[in-house]
């Protein structure tokens, strides 16, 4: 496994762009990116397909719904799916405004911890 680094500049630029403080911490298997102390999104590539993949943390409130928007897949690391967390695949990443989507998602989540 790893991570894009191209994709990883594109969550810097986000984070940037909203003035949001973050600390980049390489783990599990990808570049993770931290606002508050807390993860928010991570940055690494299915280990069974290669494909670049963007994991954001919603929380409980909005999963169901957010799981039906364009490239989101429960996050599955052991074969039980961890609420609160999705997998974003390319096809729900590829424009600038979807990545921000996503970001902005996680950071609302954030807020909450």
């Amino acid at each position: 496994m790893g991570y894009d680094i191209y994709f990883t500049d594109r969550i810097r630029t986000v984070l940037t762009s909203l003035k949001v403080p973050y600390t980049e911490k390489k783990m599990m298997g990808g570049l993770l990116f931290m606002v508050n102390n807390s993860m928010c999104v991570n940055a690494d590539q299915d280990k069974d397909t290669g494909e670049d993949r963007l994991m954001v943390r919603v929380g409980k409130e909005n999963y169901d719904a957010l799981l039906l928007e364009k490239g989101a897949r429960k996050m599955d690391f052991t074969g039980r799916a961890m609420n609160g967390f999705l997998f974003i695949y390319p096809e729900g990443t590829e424009s600038n405004e979807q990545l921000h989507f996503w970001i902005q998602k996680a950071l609302a989540y954030n807020k909450t911890l």
